[in-house]
């Protein structure tokens, strides 16, 4: 068991709504501030302010990399602030062991007017790297942001996805103790998100701590062995990342087997209800292994919608889209007149045993109709045959043969 680096023990942090926060103020608006502190009359009511923490209290050990999850509001960056000393807690105490690097937001501590080398060296100074820190793994920064072509840019003219990839190969090539991410993955194209996936398992491997915000709870579940599940600013569990995802997005998925929608007349077409059928039409939330079932769609067309299409993914509960299937592709329906529509999509029998969450679209080639993101769960059960590592079953084929000596081309 290593050491503890971050230890946190009843963490809470209070805003008052309607104050200023920052430090911009002049001596005026601080002084007014200050006599309206002291009348009765202007003091803040308890509905006048959010608790963002609330009782907050975990160590995290030397070498961990440590998921943070919970929904929007529930707490995450400002848990990151704390630990990072840009905030102060409203109560108890929050304590780090060594150097931290940090990357809470895009582009924090960059200066528009200067070029991309500039910044680096100033970004890399209020990390509190040393200009020699910076010229020594300089050419790793730029290497691994891949922005040699613009670095002698002023970044105001950078999107803001150059703006993320410079500010992330700077605090991942600082020499800290620990590594805080918040949402790096939101911004960046797929080879970058695994570079820096991968940067972050080089830190932890090299017995650095890392504590990663994100809500990609696949590359989450990949990176960090244990997370914490914050819930309206408390912890509401601590433990294993795999077991705490499900437990996660089994608390934000809806239950039962129909979910149904309020009808909108202002809608050309609108999805009336969603539901899972098993192979005798019955409504159901669990299905076997190598059963047949399908995903069915209850849609009301009022107008005429040249081109309409239905779209169905079915997803892991970690955000993965195993399958994602047009109604168009199929070619066995036009739903260019109004109606009333049911449409039933097939669950391909190639999904291992766990849980699933189903999307659905509805729109034409220019314009979305309707659009619901993990709208309907259903379970998949059955023997996974000891092979959990496989996101799907898929039948292939193998060839073997043999080859002596001749063949293989030895004298």
């Amino acid at each position: 068991m290593g050491r503890s680096v971050i230890e946190l023990a009843g963490v809470s942090k209070r805003y008052r709504l309607g104050q200023h926060h920052g430090s911009g103020a002049d001596l005026r608006e601080m002084m007014s501030r200050v006599a309206r502190r002291l009348r009765p009359s202007e003091q803040a009511a308890p509905d006048d302010e959010i608790w963002s923490l609330r009782n907050v209290s975990f160590d995290v050990t030397e070498g961990t990399a440590l998921g943070i999850i919970g929904a929007n509001g529930a707490g995450k960056s400002t848990l990151l602030k704390v630990i990072n000393n840009i905030t102060t807690p409203t109560e108890g105490t929050s304590r780090t062991r060594g150097r931290i690097g940090s990357l809470l937001e895009v582009g924090t501590g960059f200066h528009p007017e200067l070029t991309g080398l500039e910044n680096t060296y100033l970004n890399g100074a209020i990390l509190g790297m040393t200009r020699r820190e910076v010229m020594r793994r300089l050419d790793e920064i730029v290497a691994f942001a891949g922005l040699e072509r613009f670095m002698d840019t002023p970044v105001k003219r950078y999107s803001s996805g150059m703006y993320l990839r410079l500010g992330f190969a700077i605090a991942a090539h600082m020499e800290a103790d620990i590594l805080l991410v918040d949402e790096v993955l939101a911004v960046g194209d797929a080879e970058f998100q695994r570079r820096c996936l991968g940067k972050m398992n080089e830190v932890e491997h090299s017995g650095r701590t890392v504590l990663f915000v994100s809500h990609n709870l696949d590359a989450l579940t990949r990176l960090c062995t244990r997370s914490v599940w914050l819930e309206r600013g408390q912890v509401r569990a601590i433990g294993p990342t795999s077991e705490l995802v499900n437990q996660y997005m089994r608390a934000a998925s809806p239950a039962g087997s129909r979910i149904t929608f309020d009808a909108d007349g202002s809608l050309a077409a609108q999805v009336m209800s969603l539901t899972v059928w098993d192979e005798h039409d019955a409504e159901v939330t669990t299905i076997g292994l190598r059963d047949r079932a399908w995903v069915v769609v209850e849609l009301m067309v009022d107008e005429v919608v040249p081109g309409l299409d239905v779209s169905c993914v079915i997803s892991t509960r970690t955000g993965v889209a195993i399958t994602s299937h047009l109604l168009s592709e199929c070619g066995s329906v036009s739903m260019t007149q109004p109606g009333w529509y049911r449409l039933a999509c097939l669950i391909p029998s190639v999904l291992m045993p766990g849980e699933f969450v189903v999307s659905l679209w509805v729109g034409t080639q220019y314009e979305t109709v309707q659009q619901f993101d993990d709208v309907l769960a259903f379970t998949v059960e059955g023997d996974d045959e000891g092979r959990k590592r496989r996101l799907v079953r898929l039948a292939t084929e193998w060839r073997a043969e043999r080859l002596d000596d001749h063949a293989r081309g030895d004298d």
